[in-house]
């Protein structure tokens, strides 16, 4: 899940942060139809063709659909109450893996003796916990509050 900066801080990887945003977008036009690539990639930044890029794995994992067609373009396999953050990030990412020792620990013969995996391990726990608790509605709800403060302060 996690990638390495140059200073030795640890990231989530583009497919991760992209992917989240792009399933964001979705919620917040979940029950108006299909979402235009175009429609997404202008709110987010994003490249039509890294959404599609994305889209395919978020499509196997059933979390979203493709429209054909002129009105066509991508919405939510399920409402978006019922996909969390967690369901987002694993289907681009895989499972949270910090450490190789913590998703096996038969990758390190220290894993059984060492207090640093159980750090690892519990850190991996907290991230996959918050993602847990955050649904895509509830990520919509807190895009559109931002958004209202940023309209609210805009010069």
């Amino acid at each position: 899940m996690t990638s390495e900066l140059e200073d030795g801080a640890m990231k989530m990887s583009t497919r991760g942060r992209y992917g989240l945003r792009v399933m964001m977008e979705l919620a917040l036009h979940h029950g108006k139809g299909p979402v235009p690539v175009e429609t997404i990639a202008n709110n987010q930044e994003i490249s039509g063709k890294y959404i599609h890029n994305l889209m395919s794995s978020l499509h196997s994992a059933g979390l979203a659909r493709t429209v054909r067609g002129p009105k066509g373009g991508y919405e939510l396999a399920r409402p978006p109450s019922e996909i969390t953050a967690l369901d987002a990030v694993e289907a681009l990412e895989g499972k949270n893996v910090l450490m190789e020792c913590v998703a096996d620990a038969s990758s390190c013969r220290r894993a059984g003796r060492c207090a640093a995996r159980d750090i690892w391990c519990e850190v991996a726990s907290s991230i996959d916990g918050v993602l847990r608790k955050i649904t895509l509605a509830e990520l919509a709800n807190r895009q559109r509050s931002k958004q209202k403060e940023a309209a609210t302060y805009s010069i």
